[in-house]
């Protein structure tokens, strides 16, 4: 999965913003936590994308910016040949796990999502949830999504929007530590970007709005696991003083309880995100 933080959804690419460094932080911040411990109970998602791509068994399948794979899993459950791919290679392994553990047979290879390791049309869907969308590059990572797509091949995305809880959480960091000066990821979750980034190489193209439910015993505990194991997050804090932590801390509590729809000390909170399907031309 790549990471970064997320701007305002009109925040655009400055001239001097060194993308490959970018990307390196971008790798250490990412493996500085264990997003598998978050990923596992996003796998729903996975499912809900893999039945509107209406995969077939046999086809070839590729996971981009695959986390711990939980695509790549649902794809794999399907009768599917999949690929999954990340750059962060822990990552790979605890979907690597998974996939044994099931008796699943998956592919595993570290990749990074603007520059795939494949020739040309090497598979009949691409999909990514949660990860393509936050490459620093957008227009290349999506032209990757293409090249390697075969012609009247889908593309399955998800990606948070800019105005649901997790977009949300980001816009909250970055109150608190200027983000790096690129697009935002949040604009991925939008059907105008994705329509800009795909325009030229799109027969057909479907976005449904879904939310997925955060579930936690307490706003409190969310808390606690996102400063623990989001990468991301855990790197906010860890670049703050004690002051400015509280601060951060109290700013994300305020923001569950505006989302927070339990009615008790638990924590029930949907976020949005844009379920996209693009038909390549």
């Amino acid at each position: 999965m790549q990471t970064t933080a997320i701007t305002h959804a009109s925040g655009s690419p400055t001239s001097n913003v060194d993308l490959t460094a970018l990307k390196q932080k971008q790798q250490v911040s990412w493996s500085s936590g264990d997003y598998a411990f978050i990923g596992t109970t996003l796998q729903i998602v996975g499912e809900q994308l893999c039945e509107a791509l209406d995969v077939r068994a046999g086809q070839r399948v590729l996971d981009v910016a695959a986390g711990n794979g939980n695509v790549s899993l649902a794809a794999a459950r399907r009768g599917c040949e999949v690929t999954s791919t990340d750059y962060v290679l822990h990552l790979l392994e605890r979907g690597r796990q998974r996939a044994v553990a099931e008796g699943l047979d998956i592919a595993f290879r570290e990749a990074d999502a603007e520059a795939l390791p494949f020739a040309d049309a090497s598979f009949d869907v691409v999909v990514s949830t949660f990860g393509v969308m936050f490459t620093p590059d957008q227009d290349k990572a999506a032209a990757e999504l293409v090249r390697v797509c075969a012609p009247r091949g889908k593309i399955g995305l998800a990606n948070w929007t800019p105005t649901g809880f997790i977009g949300q959480v980001f816009k909250t960091i970055g109150k608190h530590l200027p983000p790096p000066a690129v697009k935002s990821p949040a604009l991925w979750g939008t059907r105008e970007r994705i329509a800009e980034l795909f325009e030229r190489d799109i027969a057909h193209l479907t976005t449904t709005a879904r939310s997925f439910i955060f579930r936690y015993r307490s706003p409190a505990h969310w808390l606690h696991v996102f400063k623990t194991y989001y990468g991301p997050v855990l790197k906010a804090f860890a670049a703050l003083d004690v002051n400015a932590q509280t601060s951060l801390e109290n700013d994300l509590i305020a923001l569950i309880a505006r989302f927070n729809r339990s009615g008790d000390e638990s924590m029930v909170v949907p976020s949005d995100y844009l379920e996209i399907v693009v038909t390549r031309a």
